[in-house]
């Protein structure tokens, strides 16, 4: 039986279920990973299951995402996640080591392992030929207590690549196209597995860029094969012994192949403000730009860096755009020092900053305010940079640079007929020294808390009936950001729910939280995808806290449908147009014997009380997800069954 890839790892970690598409599995995870942003809250949730140690094969808990210490809490919950780890048994990566993903890549990643991290972009390490999975921070706390990763199979998606790259066109650019065809829903439900003739032409950082942003299609994960490319790369920070051959078998079998020819591509942008507004470069050239930001978890490679060193050489940055550069981890830092690129950045202008998620979680560099920003990053969504009326675009390191010399949005082609060539690195710089490997005597470590950690805020069952009014009603592509803001202001609370809970949806509706208290809680209803982007379970936690008992969206994001569940907020489709569109803001939703239908029916009805009107929602779920319901979520369903 021939076999793609997807399928060979699933067949070797199933632990429950048929490997069928739409089917309910249940996954053996061997490593986790936590950031700060996220990891917090996992610990606490681990904590509270009372297992002592980790069980996991691997666990890692890295500081990237609040690295700006403007009071006490960032600080305070970094020795929190590092006197955790050093407890529980997991490997910390300090702050100034680098971003979660780049640093796994590096270090970590090995072909056939799965991952499940607590960030959505995860996936990067499916560079290397390994299932990685984004999820929310207590489903991974699930997995470091050694239980399995419960999902649906999804459908396998060859992404079938023939030709090679044009000069000034980017691995980026092959993800760009995917979004202009497929839009940031069309991959949900989906893992897309790379192969074809092209593959062979890009190296592991090209493809860690491409299996990064694919959680901007929704997608489940992406996968590359295990090749030569990743044992070159393996060879290069000398772990070579970490390398094994992995592919799908010849003549593999798909749910749908969608053809690239690499050779047909150009330097494309995603305009404001979703990844998927995809159009060529030529489309936006000219139009002024004040900021340009190079780095995050996407394009913050060793490769990438000294390809933006070497188009910044001799050259100096236009007097109007202030540029920033992120290296992705402390390796990359020290390569780039030692190779002389970090001075033809600096000799330019740019204003190079820490290995972090800086500007791509709101993390500083706040652009002016309307302005054109123009970020390789992943995401773009209004008001993410920290200024609510920016304009980012996303583009490659190629179109970045090119736009950060010229002053306006520019077409790297003009720059000349090939970018210049970057000498190969014999090796990597390896030193994992601020990697702190878990205590020899975990007994003897006190778990420090500072006053900004909270205790784990958690509801009661799932009541019999429910009677409440409808907080806010949103429209389609509602993502995690719109519900539970990043950013300097908010992230420094994210292990403190209750003063958290008083940004939720703040961009769209400030007074969102006042009502929710004032009405005791309530409904929310979105349109499609809603939820999409990050893993950050805040968006579902906080909403909890305030009394939110159910959502009515037309379709769910595939993690934040979970962690609705995992807190027991009922996550309800509706179906029919002229039922959503006869609920507003403000009306009283009565929904009655609730438990009975969970048990034996997706349908249930519902009252729109002030109007004597009653509309049919579904509640797709499977019986694991109703007896989590039932219970009140999932950190509840594990203390009843413990």
């Amino acid at each position: 039986m021939t076999e793609n890839l997807v399928m060979k790892i699933f067949r070797s970690h199933l632990v429950e279920g048929t490997l069928k598409q739409g089917s309910d599995i249940g996954l053996r995870v061997d490593e986790t990973l936590l950031q700060d942003a996220t990891g917090t809250m996992a610990a606490l949730q681990f904590e509270a299951m009372g297992i002592p140690k980790v069980k996991a094969k691997r666990a890692f808990a890295f500081v990237d995402h609040n690295m700006l210490q403007t009071g006490f809490q960032n600080a305070d919950d970094h020795r929190f996640l590092q006197t955790f780890s050093n407890k529980y048994g997991l490997y910390f990566s300090k702050p100034g080591n680098g971003i979660c993903h780049q640093v796994y890549l590096e270090r970590f990643a090995r072909p056939g392992v799965i991952l499940l991290g607590a960030d959505s972009h995860t996936p990067n390490a499916g560079a290397t030929g390994m299932i990685a999975i984004g999820a929310g921070g207590l489903d991974v706390a699930v997995a470091m207590a050694g239980m399995p990763y419960y999902t649906k199979m999804p459908a396998i998606v060859q992404v079938k690549l023939t030709g090679r790259l044009r000069p000034w066109v980017a691995s980026k650019d092959i993800m760009l196209e995917l979004l202009r065809r497929l839009t940031v829903k069309g991959g949900v439900g989906k893992i897309f597995e790379f192969g074809g003739d092209g593959v062979k032409t890009l190296s592991v950082p090209e493809r860690a860029t491409i299996a990064n942003l694919g959680a901007e299609l929704g997608a489940t994960t992406s996968i590359f094969p295990s090749d030569a490319r990743v044992l070159e790369y393996f060879r290069l920070q000398g772990r070579q012994k970490d390398y094994k051959p992995l592919s799908a078998d010849t003549d593999a079998e798909y749910d749908e192949v969608i053809e690239i020819a690499l050779d047909k591509l150009i330097p494309m942008v995603a305009r404001p403000s979703m990844p998927d507004k995809v159009v060529p470069v030529t489309e936006e050239q000219g139009k002024e730009v004040r900021q340009v930001c190079i780095g995050s978890c996407n394009n913050s490679s060793y490769d990438d860096l000294m390809l933006v060193g070497a188009l910044l050489k001799g050259r100096k940055v236009h007097p109007d755009v202030s540029l920033t550069i992120t290296p992705g981890s402390k390796q990359v830092f020290e390569m780039i020092a030692a190779s002389g690129a970090l001075q033809h950045m600096i000799s330019a202008g740019a204003r190079i900053l820490e290995a972090a998620c800086g500007p791509c979680i709101g993390m500083g560099q706040a652009p002016p305010s309307g302005s054109v920003s123009i970020r390789t990053m992943n995401r773009n969504f209004l008001g993410r940079s920290g200024t609510p009326d920016d304009r980012v675009y996303l583009a490659s390191p190629y179109v970045a640079t090119a736009s950060a010399l010229k002053g306006r949005i520019y077409d790297p082609r003009k720059l000349g007929p090939k970018p210049p060539v970057v000498k190969k690195t014999k090796s990597f710089i390896i030193d994992d020294s601020n990697v702190i490997k878990p205590s020899a005597k975990p007994e003897k470590v006190v778990v420090e808390k500072g006053p900004n950690i909270k205790p784990l805020p958690l509801r009661g069952e799932l009541e019999d009936a429910i009677s409440s009014v409808v907080l806010i009603k949103v429209g389609d592509n509602i993502t995690t950001d719109h519900i539970m803001p990043a950013g300097a202001r908010v992230l420094p609370f994210r292990s403190n729910i209750p003063a958290i809970a008083d940004f939720v949806f703040f961009n769209i509706d400030p007074e969102f939280p006042k009502r929710a208290k004032a009405s005791g809680g309530g409904i929310i209803v979105g349109g499609s995808n809603y939820g999409q982007g990050s893993s950050r379970e805040h968006a579902a936690l906080a909403p909890m806290f305030l009394g939110v008992k159910a959502v009515l969206a037309k379709s769910y994001a595939r993690i934040h449908r979970s962690n609705l569940i995992n807190f027991g907020i009922l996550p309800l489709i509706i179906k029919d147009q002229d039922a959503f569109d006869s609920i507003e803001q403000g009306d009283t939703i009565v929904i009655e014997n609730i438990r009975e239908h969970i048990k034996i029916d997706d349908r249930i009805n519902v009252s729109i009380k002030n109007k004597n009107k009653t509309i049919e929602v579904y509640l797709d779920t499977n019986q694991r997800e109703r007896k989590i319901l039932l219970s009140g979520g999932l950190l509840n369903m594990i203390k009843q069954e413990a």
